[in-house]
């Protein structure tokens, strides 16, 4: 498995739509978490930072096409793309 950097940019006036859809997305987002996919997560200036565990960036992109976020329109910019660790880790 190699380890995937996942850039959400959340779309322009999207703050209350966002929060409807929160507790919906925190639970998607913990069951990647508890199979072990998803490494890492929090929020950033304007998006969000996710780390995965993936076979390839298509893999990791189908799998978060099933994000609430996503699905309702949130996400203005997703990208995809594999992180080769050097120093460091995560367990």
């Amino acid at each position: 498995m190699a380890t995937f950097a996942v850039q959400y940019t959340y779309g322009a006036n999207t703050d209350a739509a966002r929060d409807r859809f929160r507790p919906e997305h925190k639970d998607f987002l913990a069951g990647l978490y508890e199979s072990g996919r998803l490494r890492v997560s929090g929020p950033v200036d304007g998006g969000a930072l996710l780390i995965f565990e993936g076979a390839s960036a298509d893999e990791v992109a189908a799998l978060l096409d099933g994000d609430p976020f996503r699905r309702e329109g949130l996400i203005a910019e997703r990208t995809v793309r594999e992180w080769t660790i050097f120093f460091g880790g995560l367990k």
